[in-house]
């Protein structure tokens, strides 16, 4: 028998992860919201298996996650997104063994390996993670520069702006919008709003002053 936590907040793959977990009678699952809520069950199953989508919970970065994973040394940990930088993928594989690697386009067979794999303790990566690793490996790409747009947007980003303010403003559509987000987050290689603003406050975008926690 192994303790689960589902850790993502996609209502309709919580359900299908939950509905492929109960085929076992023996499984126990638990449902977790945000990083607290996370962290308060691993204290009460400290051996549980947790399914995490990285890019739809508030951690600050993967060093965040890291920490969180080797406080609970017995965990395992599938990563289950739609997308993963690159980078972040590097630095999890080679940070900590506790990590499996699955993503959600990919074919129902790799989440079930995964599962078994897990449950044994065995580390799993799929066929794309690994893919990514070692063209990541082979390549050293040359540094993404944002456009003027780009670096409008992630200011607005760093100002805590929501993506339907920030089309308001600008007089796009939230698609337009969101298709910058999401050149940005590949061009910096980074997966979060929050390392966003820590970017935004490097390359001097916004002011510190401007900035509110």
């Amino acid at each position: 028998m192994r303790n689960y936590i589902i850790a993502d907040n996609q209502e309709l793959t919580h359900f299908a992860l939950e509905s492929l977990l109960r085929k076992d009678d023996e499984n126990i699952v638990y449902h977790a919201f945000d990083r607290a809520g996370l962290v308060a069950l691993l204290k009460e199953h400290e051996s549980a298996i947790v399914l995490l989508d990285y890019t739809l919970f508030d951690f600050a970065d993967e060093d965040q996650l890291l920490i969180i994973a080797e406080r609970f040394g017995l965990s395992d940990w599938v990563l289950i997104s739609d997308e993963l930088t690159p980078q972040f993928i590097r630095h999890v594989v080679y940070s900590s063994h506790q990590f499996s690697m699955v993503f959600k386009d990919g074919p129902m067979s790799e989440i079930r390996e995964t599962l078994k794999a897990v449950n044994r303790h065995n580390r799993y990566l799929s066929q794309r993670a690994l893919e990514t690793i070692i063209t990541q490996q082979l390549e050293e790409e040359a540094p993404s520069i944002l456009t003027q747009t780009e670096k409008e947007v992630v200011k607005a980003i760093a100002l805590g702006k929501t993506t339907k303010e920030i089309a308001a403003e600008r007089f796009s559509s939230i698609h337009t919008v969101t298709t910058h987000r999401k050149n940005i987050f590949r061009k910096l290689g980074i997966n979060t709003a929050h390392e966003a603003v820590k970017y935004a406050l490097r390359a001097g975008l916004i002011d510190p002053s401007e900035f509110y926690i």
